[in-house]
């Protein structure tokens, strides 16, 4: 890991509820949670990457989210994350999901930095 993997990193990612990321049991696409949750885990390993030295890569570890609010097929959100701790190897963020009207999630995501192998 490099010196600059440190608490204070953000990232952001914009989206477009897809009818890919509803959910089939429901009579309208909304944005479901278990899509959501790769969206934030994806904005978190993404901001963290450019951090790590060379063969590490970060995998999830746990996640502790709301979904209080729905989004529909068309409608525009944004992830966004905070690195808040670094703990040796474990990474703690505060991440939310946000909507033009309406806060989609918020919570926290745990990662690993890890060297497959």
């Amino acid at each position: 890991m490099k010196d600059s993997l440190q608490a204070g990193l953000a990232g952001t990612a914009t989206h477009v509820v897809t009818a890919a990321m509803g959910a089939a049991h429901l009579p309208r696409v909304v944005l479901s949670t278990p899509s959501m949750i790769g969206l934030i885990e994806r904005v978190c390993l993404l901001t963290v990457q450019p951090h790590l030295d060379d063969g590490e890569v970060t995998v999830g570890t746990h996640v502790c989210v709301s979904h209080q609010a729905a989004a529909g097929e068309g409608e525009e959100f944004t992830v966004t994350c905070r690195l808040t701790d670094v703990n040796r190897r474990r990474l703690t963020f505060d991440v939310q999901v946000d909507s033009a009207t309406a806060r989609l999630s918020e919570g926290t995501h745990q990662r690993a930095v890890i060297v497959p192998g």
